[in-house]
């Protein structure tokens, strides 16, 4: 196991050097380096940080107040199924905050984090573009609209099955959080 952890920690490191190796050392591209990382990584690890600001000659707190100055940049890493909640006006007006609540219940999670197994993590999002079907929710790719905190077990369970992870009876973990 603690060789496993090395060889993951060596191949992190591998890769940040070759993303940094292809950067210039100037301050102002400081966005840039992190848009790369977090698009090789799927986040802004604390070590990534770190390495980046090591490169640009940044303290660690500058490179943070800039990394979480921008919604853009997420500091955990994202579940095998991320889920998007919207959160605009016209989800927000017909129940958007319920199926968050609900959402947030079920996976035993708050907003911005990861279920502990990494199956799952948990965003709020501004608009997605589908008020005509509002509340609507988003798992990696596919739109799941009129949402109710109802629905969500619904949806969580199917996921499973779809998946081959659980059974139609239903044995998964949105089912046992009820």
């Amino acid at each position: 196991m603690l060789e496993q952890v090395r060889v993951q920690e060596k191949t992190v490191r591998e890769k940040l050097a070759e993303i940094l190796a292809g950067c210039e050392k100037d301050r102002s591209r400081l966005i840039p380096i992190l848009q790369r990382v977090q698009h090789a990584f799927g986040y802004l690890s604390r070590e990534a940080m770190l390495e980046a600001g090591s490169y640009l000659g940044m303290t660690d707190v500058q490179i943070y107040g800039v990394a979480s100055f921008y919604n853009y940049f997420r500091f955990t890493p994202l579940g095998k199924y991320p889920i998007q909640m919207c959160m605009g006006t016209a989800c927000h007006m017909v129940g958007g905050g319920l199926v968050l609540e609900a959402l947030e219940r079920v996976l035993d999670i708050k907003v911005g984090g990861i279920t502990e197994n990494g199956e799952f993590s948990l965003d709020r999002v501004a608009c997605i573009g589908c008020c005509g079907l509002a509340p609507v929710m988003v798992i990696g790719e596919k739109i799941h609209p009129k949402m109710t905190p109802a629905t969500v077990d619904e949806v969580l369970v199917n996921l499973k099955i779809e998946a081959g992870e659980a059974s139609p009876e239903g044995d998964d973990q949105a089912a046992k959080a009820e």
